[in-house]
């Protein structure tokens, strides 16, 4: 910095509060685009001279692959390469999130349907498509694996004979990917203290993440022997673990880039075609174009585990829990995935946001020849949240106690031991939210009717089919409640990683935020941007595209980028104020009351309060020189579970949301309207009021979609059966109700600013909340998601 003795700060004049910090509802800076059109998504890219991927899969859920003859599909006019497992570059043919399982391409074996055999790069998409159907494969078909009696029978096909992870010492049968049991107190002596005991067994079926943007990237080989990425995807840094050494490069060679992502939920974070189109692009010398349709893209990322749960509670006659007993079956598929890590979660996350002391859990994930399973929204907390809020109605009823007072008489609250042992150390207004939800006023009743005209169809169950005007038309009201964790768990090291730059362009400080964040469509792009402007009180913030040139930020997932990636801008803003502090305290220290006045306000933290001042005080200690500062933030550190009794502090933090579902069901008919969906949350802090309502609601809706029409149909051969949205149903807007939204702020004095993730817990709670509804409507159990209008019209 050049010093001018003569030249003290500029006049200092005050501002009113800054308008987009954080607290605020700010606009996305990519909305416009978005809702327009023009935004570029991963499927967008474009290169010259680029030629188009694509991959043949297995029509086959188990079989041995005897031979492959691409010769005919070498002869397609326009054709440049085709690739088999025998043309992987290096010895390292495997990759995975936890177990190195999955192969790039079949290795002699298949292990479910639609798993990449071989890959061809044409100069057209329907060229490549073409050459990949005259490839001839000759199988022979193997003994399919596809459910518990199959995975774990005696003579059951071991599907990973040669599997070698930290996981195996732990499980009895090898067809098992993990298992976690969680013991504590003594559930045989609580049974006897029982005056009530229920019992059930529950199903989920496998659900989609169902992004509208399939998966898509654009490989382009560099002069220096690597490659250059751009994909769509929720972890740079964890698909560049993966990637480089299949390729057989280092990893700062394979350089990665975040291009536009539509949607993910846990459906990006395992490898797609990443491998695959960076493989052709190394082989033939040019950018490679890979590009799914709805078809691929259902075979091509993880879905939700189907699961069984069988569940046990006991309560007194005051309707207070005594204990529970469950065991939950998730169904791994093919390849382990992050199944280790959603066995940890759907065991600890058991019983509930529920204070029960005397608990025997057993939580396990199968190898089997069914699709593969891993991350989605909700994480192993969707499953159980079904079983558990399902008999938490069973319970109220056996005890003639209204469902949502027996839940608000055993809900957990700040201090709370959890079954893992593990003491609930933040704000859980369980009982709180319950009765916010239920303190809604409800909607009115038949509104479809209005005097002397016909019924609106759209109001009633079938909707634009007209399949009823209202006859047999029965209102149901439910509720639930979850408890979901915030980041990464079990003692993994959770952390992200922030650089920012602080300069003067234009006479007026800026500053630049780069980090590996993925931004999916949660809104951390506008997040980043106002943790600056509240830190630093600069109001001009560029957020630079993700990349691996930057250190990792861990992955979209877990609800964990705010109070990560969040907490890394804030940890690295800090620092930066440290350094403009000591520049101005060299220069004008003591020299002039305006700076006093300004330092104060940077010491304090109070910078967006009088931004006026402290801009104009940046722009004057900065003088023409930049200010770069790279850190890592991490939360305070988690602990294994004991693999024997499932004791530790596994999870850093805890969110909890409750529901509200009114339902109008057709009784005659099984169909069912949703009405309203009401959500009552806890988020700590919300950064952005508005996009954390919209968060809400997104994952109310998802929950919606597992209740009442969302499953992958996969038969006892192990096939899918509608890899389509023309045959997978999703929520559309006429399915989609009023869905009113409670925000509490409660702070987490561990998270930044006090914020508690909040993505994914609506997500578990909506789901039981309408089944509830809809039993309340019908008298039926209705033991299995998504309810069918079988299960509906059925005997009982």
């Amino acid at each position: 910095m050049t010093a001018e003795p003569t030249r003290g700060p500029r006049r200092l004049t005050r501002a009113p509060r800054a308008a987009q910090g954080v607290g605020v509802s700010v606009a996305r800076p990519d909305g416009t685009l978005k809702v327009t059109g023009e935004f570029a998504y991963a499927s967008d890219m474009w290169h010259e001279d680029m030629l188009w991927g694509h991959t043949l899969r297995s029509p086959h859920a188990h079989a041995r692959v005897l031979s492959i003859d691409i010769a005919a599909a070498l002869a397609v006019p326009g054709v440049y390469a085709v690739l088999t497992h025998d043309d992987l570059p290096t010895s390292q043919t495997r990759y995975g999130l936890e177990c190195l399982d999955t192969p790039v391409l079949a290795d002699g074996v298949v292990r479910h349907h639609g798993e990449p055999v071989a890959l061809v790069a044409a100069d057209h998409p329907e060229t490549a498509r073409r050459a990949a159907a005259r490839i001839a494969v000759d199988y022979e078909p193997l003994p399919v694996v596809h459910d518990e009696a199959t995975a774990l029978a005696d003579d059951a096909p071991v599907l990973h004979p040669h599997r070698d992870d930290h996981h195996a010492p732990h499980v009895r049968h090898p067809n098992i990917v993990h298992r976690q049991p969680v013991r504590r107190g003594d559930p045989d002596a609580a049974a006897a203290r029982a005056d009530v005991i229920v019992t059930g067994t529950y199903t989920v079926g496998m659900q989609d993440q169902a992004f509208l943007g399939p998966e898509s990237g654009l490989a382009v080989p560099a002069e220096d022997g690597g490659v250059d990425l751009y994909v769509a995807t929720q972890w740079l840094h964890s698909d560049l673990r993966q990637i480089a050494p299949v390729l057989g490069l280092p990893e700062d060679k394979v350089r990665m880039t975040l291009s536009g992502v539509g949607g993910a939920f846990g459906g990006r974070e395992d490898l797609s075609m990443q491998i695959h189109g960076c493989l052709l692009a190394l082989r033939t010398g040019k950018p490679v174009k890979m590009v799914y349709d709805r078809f691929q893209s259902f075979f091509g990322h993880v879905h939700r585990h189907p699961a069984t749960l069988w569940y046990e509670h006991g309560a007194t006659r005051e309707g207070l829990l005594t204990h529970m007993r469950c065991r939950i079956v998730l169904d791994g598929g093919a390849y382990a995935s992050s199944s280790p890590a959603v066995v940890g979660n759907a065991a600890s996350l058991s019983a509930g946001p529920y204070v029960v002391d005397h608990v025997d859990i057993e939580a396990l994930a199968l190898y089997t020849n069914n699709p593969p399973c891993g991350a989605m929204r909700g994480f192993g907390a969707v499953q159980a949240c079904f079983a558990y809020e399902s008999q938490m109605d069973k319970l109220a009823a056996e005890l003639g106690l209204d469902p949502v007072e027996f839940r608000r008489r055993n809900a957990m609250s700040q201090g709370s031991r959890l079954p893992t042992g593990q003491v609930v150390d933040a704000p859980a207004p369980v009982a709180e939210l319950l009765r916010r939800v239920k303190a809604l006023p409800l909607p009115p009743e038949r509104q479809w009717e209005t005097a002397g005209a016909a019924p609106d169809v759209r109001a009633l169950p079938g909707g634009l089919s007209n399949t009823t005007h209202g006859e047999g038309v029965v209102r149901g009201v439910g509720y639930a409640v979850g408890i979901k964790n915030v980041g990464f768990s079990e003692g993994f090291d959770d952390y992200s990683t922030a650089r920012v730059r602080l300069e003067v362009a234009g006479g007026e400080p800026v500053a630049t935020v780069h980090t590996a964040a993925a931004e999916v469509g949660q809104g951390g792009v506008t997040v980043q941007a106002q943790i600056v402007r509240t830190e630093l009180g600069v109001q001009q913030v560029t957020i630079q595209p993700a990349d691996t040139r930057v250190g990792s930020a861990g992955s979209t997932s877990a609800s964990r980028q705010t109070y990560m990636t969040g907490g890394a801008v804030r940890h690295t803003c800090e620092a930066i104020r440290e350094r403009v502090l000591a520049l101005g305290r060299a220069r004008f220290g003591g020299t002039h009351p305006a700076w006093e006045h300004a330092e104060l306000l940077l010491e304090d933290g109070k910078v967006v309060t009088e931004a006026g001042e402290v801009l104009a005080a940046l722009a004057d200690v900065l003088d023409g020189q930049a200010i770069d500062i790279e850190q890592e933030f991490r939360h305070r550190p988690t602990q294994p579970f004991d693999r024997m009794t499932g004791q530790g502090f596994g999870h850093v933090q805890y969110s909890f949301a409750a529901h509200r579902a009114v339902v109008e069901v057709d009784t005659e008919l099984g169909l069912v309207k949703v009405v309203e969906l009401a959500c009552a949350q806890d988020v700590g802090k919300a950064v952005n009021p508005q996009a954390v309502a919209g968060q809400i609601q997104g994952g109310t809706v998802q929950g919606l979609g597992l209740a009442v029409m969302e499953e992958i149909l996969v038969g006892p051969d192990a096939k899918v059966r509608n890899p389509s949205f023309t045959d997978y149903l999703i929520p559309t807007i006429l399915d989609t109700p009023t869905l009113p939204v409670d925000i509490l702020e409660l702070a987490d004095h561990h998270a930044p600013y006090g914020l508690r993730g909040a993505g994914e817990a609506p997500t578990l709670s909506s789901t039981p909340a309408v089944v509830s509804a809809i039993r309340a409507a019908t008298g039926r159990a209705l033991t299995r998601v998504p309810v069918r209008p079988e299960h509906i019209t059925d005997t009982p």
